[in-house]
């Protein structure tokens, strides 16, 4: 794989990994009874505590 595709592929998986982590942060917060601000508030915290780490990792591991 070429310098670019690598770049993007591992740009693709950061951002599935950032919408799925704000998906289920908001859901989370929301089963909780959180109000929408509270819910929004999972959800980026939920991205925050995403492991880049891990992510470039799988991408060497790829």
């Amino acid at each position: 794989m070429t310098e670019p595709d690598n770049a993007a592929a591992l740009a693709e998986r950061v951002r599935e990994a950032c919408i799925e982590a704000a998906i289920q942060g908001y859901e989370d917060a929301a089963m909780a009874g959180l109000c929408h601000e509270g819910c929004w508030e999972a959800a980026i915290s939920a991205i925050r505590r995403l492991s880049v780490k891990a992510l470039t990792a799988e991408a060497d591991d790829g």
